[in-house]
């Protein structure tokens, strides 16, 4: 006799995709630190989480384009909106903060980062990158925006939040 497969609510396949996709990512990431060393690791995790960001980005602006003339509290808005679409929130918590309309600035507190622990615990947090600049350029790059951005404090080093700084830069 066939078993019927377990039902789940959309909600929880989806929390269970994000986290077996993120599960094989932190088992890639190893496996190339274990035959290719540290550098190799996260030259590639940078360029992978990167183009993923984008994709990602670039989905969802075809559904919800980004406006052209949006301010930073709409840009954050978006962040936030793709960050929930790739982490569920006891992932990664992002919240924005600091804004200067005027200057087009914003600062971006990202309070629990589930990497970092999965990294603590295999061990594995020296000598990783955090590729999170990377990230964020492949969600601006999705959603059309340019934007200079910093890290102002990472918890990777540290800090007990990673802040970024992002200042979005006029389109030509």
């Amino acid at each position: 006799m066939r078993e019927r497969a377990v039902e789940f609510p959309l909600s929880s396949e989806i929390a269970l995709l994000r986290r077996s996709w993120w599960l094989h990512d932190a088992r890639w990431y190893q496996a190339v630190k274990s035959r290719f060393g540290q550098e190799a690791a996260n030259e590639l995790n940078a360029e992978v989480m990167r183009f993923v960001a984008r994709r990602v980005a670039t989905l969802y602006s075809r559904r919800k384009p980004t406006p052209p003339d949006s301010g930073p509290r709409e840009v954050a808005a978006v962040l936030q909106e793709l960050a929930g679409l790739m982490f569920t929130r006891a992932m990664v918590r992002l919240d924005a903060t600091e804004f200067d309309e005027a200057d087009g600035v914003w600062e971006t507190e990202v309070s629990e980062h589930f990497a970092l622990k999965m990294l603590a615990a295999s061990r594995s947090l020296e000598g990783y990158d955090c590729p999170c600049l990377d990230l964020r350029a492949g969600w601006f790059e999705g959603i059309g925006v340019t934007a200079d951005d910093e890290v102002v404090a990472c918890m990777r080093e540290g800090a007990e939040s990673c802040r970024f700084r992002a200042c979005l830069k006029a389109s030509d």
